[in-house]
Order: C-alpha cells, then sequence, then structure tokens
C-alpha cells in the first residue's frame, strides 16, 4: 500500500483572468491528520474543490493512493472512499439522525429497480447491515438517544458530527474536513476533536481538515500547510509555522491572502 493517502501536484485554478490557486503541491500521508490553513481568500476553500471533484482544476494533478483522480466527479469518488464535509452542514432536515445515516450507507442493493424484483432477500440483508452499522455509529458519536430526532432540529455542533457519522457509513480512506469547528460551542468542540482523534486511531480514517480555529489544528494535525494568495507560504508542524515570520505577515501584516 503507498504511504501517501494523498499527493496533490502543482495544482493550478484559473477563473476566467483570475488565478485562485498558483501551483499548489502538497502530501498527506496514510493514517495522517494534516491540515490546511491560510487567510480568507488563500485558496484552501479552492483546492478542496477541486480535490473533492467539486470543481476540475485548469491544471495539475491528484492523486488518491497512487491512483490519478483529477477531474473525477464527487460520486466517483465518494465510491473510492474520499469523504468531504462541509462549513455550512448538508443534512436533510425533515429526515431523522438515523435516517440521514442510512441514506449514507454505501452499496445499498434496493437503489436498483431489478434487485428489489430479483434479490430481494440481499436487499433486505444490506438494509439491516445499513440499520445496524448506523446504530453503531450513532452509538460511537454519542448521538444514539437522538437517533429519532429531525435532524434539523440538532445543534450546529451536533449537526457537525451528524456529519462525521455519514462518513462512518462508507469505508472512507481519506476525509475532508471543511472547518468542523465552525459555529460549535466548546463543549462540543472538545467532542469533535475527540471524535476525529479516535476515528483516526481506532479506525485508521486519514484527515485533511481546512480551519481557522488554530487551537483545533494544533492539537489535532500532525503536518500543517500554510497557504497565501493561492500558493503554498510554508509547511511544517504547528510550532513551526506559528513562528515563521511570513505567516504572520499573511495573516496579521494586511495582505490580502
Amino acid at each position: 500500500m503507498s504511504k501517501l493517502a494523498l499527493k496533490v501536484q502543482d495544482l493550478v485554478k484559473h477563473y476566467g483572468g483570475l488565478q485562485a490557486v498558483r501551483g499548489i503541491s502538497f502530501e498527506v500521508p496514510v493514517g495522517g491528520i494534516f491540515g490546511l490553513i491560510g487567510p480568507n481568500g488563500a485558496g484552501k476553500t479552492t483546492t478542496f474543490n477541486m480535490i473533492a471533484g467539486s470543481e476540475i482544476p485548469t491544471s495539475g494533478k491528484i492523486f488518491l493512493y497512487d491512483s490519478d483522480i483529477t477531474g473525477f466527479s464527487t460520486h466517483k469518488l465518494y465510491e473510492l472512499g474520499l469523504i468531504r464535509t462541509f462549513q455550512l452542514s448538508h443534512e436533510y432536515k425533515k429526515m431523522t439522525v438515523l435516517e440521514n445515516l442510512m441514506v449514507a450507507g454505501s452499496n445499498q442493493l434496493g437503489e436498483n429497480i431489478f434487485s428489489t424484483w430479483f434479490s430481494s432477500e440481499k436487499v433486505k440483508f444490506r438494509e439491516k447491515e445499513v440499520f445496524e452499522r448506523a446504530l453503531e455509529s450513532l452509538e460511537f458519536l454519542g448521538l444514539i438517544k437522538l437517533a429519532d430526532e429531525l435532524a434539523g432540529n440538532l445543534s450546529g455542533g451536533q449537526k457537525k458530527l451528524l456529519e462525521l457519522g455519514r462518513t462512518m457509513m462508507t469505508d472512507a480512506k481519506l476525509v475532508l474536513l471543511d472547518e468542523p469547528g465552525a459555529g460549535v460551542n466548546p463543549t462540543l468542540m472538545l467532542k469533535i476533536i475527540d471524535m476525529i482523534r479516535r476515528l483516526n486511531k481506532e479506525r485508521g480514517y486519514t484527515f485533511c481538515i481546512i480551519e481557522h480555529d488554530m487551537d483545533l489544528v494544533a492539537d489535532l494535525c500532525q503536518k500543517i500547510v500554510v497557504l497565501s494568495e493561492g500558493q503554498v507560504l510554508t509547511e511544517g508542524t504547528m510550532s513551526e509555522v506559528r513562528d515563521d515570520d511570513r505567516v504572520i505577515q499573511a495573516y496579521f501584516g494586511g495582505g490580502t491572502g
């Protein structure tokens, strides 16, 4: 198995005359928790969008476990185990917490009409597997008491935990977390940090995180890449990048990012 879960090579993105990303390269090791930070407008979200398949790079390459996935659709990447969560939760508000997890289950035979006609027993067996996996995920996340609650009624932090739960319904190889701490109260923030760490250590998940909360990044990430103005400014541990004058200038020195 490759030692790299993700390799981004010379990634470029143009929007007409605007060059939002300008030759970004970095690597995420298997089993690591990797941070991608930078001031507003640095190119973080655009980079995530290209990795996740929601935008096509102008040039450059993206590799998942040595396989070139550049330009793959989000659906194809989901099947390959690359999962992305969002800064603003994308829950199904009128469905229960349990139902939100069940619809995220992969390889559901009932989605194929021919399977329901000719393989009904297999469909029922798979539905039972998905149901049990959803319950197990809710138990792991401490949300089991909210299984029958409408997802739209959850707090911001609970919705972030639900997003993590949806990744647990797949055979995730790499999870892209887009600001998991945004809009979360301090108590649930600690819960989310603990769940990410447990998923990493106990389930072997590899994480790549965009986050503005530097305490969360420092607590979780073994390696950090700092972006500024669409380029890699520096990389290293949190203590190394915090002491870098270029990082201080990018965040506080009036740079546009």
